[in-house]
């Protein structure tokens, strides 16, 4: 009985204690590459400013991903992210306006690399209607050693896009 519960007791410390090696993630603001993954970062936004499919191209990997930016796909290659850019240019003009950059580097977890976290607001107008769309967004963009993008991850209210579109949304019966 006396080995039983040492073998017991010895598994839980060993579980917890590799938990807490697992957990001990590091975030830094104070990285070398930082102010270059910032600098991506903000040229990659002057895309969107200029509406130049070519400077919101330019500092992507070849391998790059972008993900989250409508047209209902979960993800884009950089050829895919051309193709919607062009057609959604040739509808919508982007005004982007109060960006807010964060470089950070993440060691040690699921989400580990060297990012640059962006806030801004996107005021989307409608060519053919002239309606516009106030967008609160949220950029967490991925870069490497400084170089290049890698990864946009892009979040925003896709309800609010379409409500000053003039979409409606029913709710389901009974809601």
């Amino acid at each position: 009985m006396r080995t039983l519960k040492t073998t017991l007791l010895s598994v839980i410390v060993l579980f917890f204690s590799i938990n807490m090696v697992q957990a001990q993630s590091e975030v830094t603001l104070d990285f070398p590459n930082a102010d270059a993954a910032l600098q991506l970062a903000q040229q990659h936004v002057q895309g969107w400013k200029d509406m130049d499919l070519a400077k919101l191209e330019k500092n992507l990997s070849p391998k790059a991903m972008i993900y989250g930016l409508g047209a209902g796909n979960d993800s884009l290659t950089v050829a895919q992210h051309k193709d919607f850019l062009k057609a959604s240019m040739d509808k919508y003009t982007y005004e982007v306006t109060s960006e807010l950059y964060l470089p950070v580097k993440v060691t040690n977890n699921w989400n580990e690399g060297e990012w640059v976290l962006c806030w801004g607001l996107n005021t989307i107008t409608n060519k053919k209607t002239g309606k516009k769309s106030p967008v609160r967004y949220h950029t967490a963009i991925l870069t490497e050693n400084g170089k290049e993008i890698v990864a946009v991850y892009y979040y925003y209210d896709t309800g609010d896009v379409m409500a000053t579109q003039g979409f409606t949304i029913t709710p389901p019966e009974g809601w």
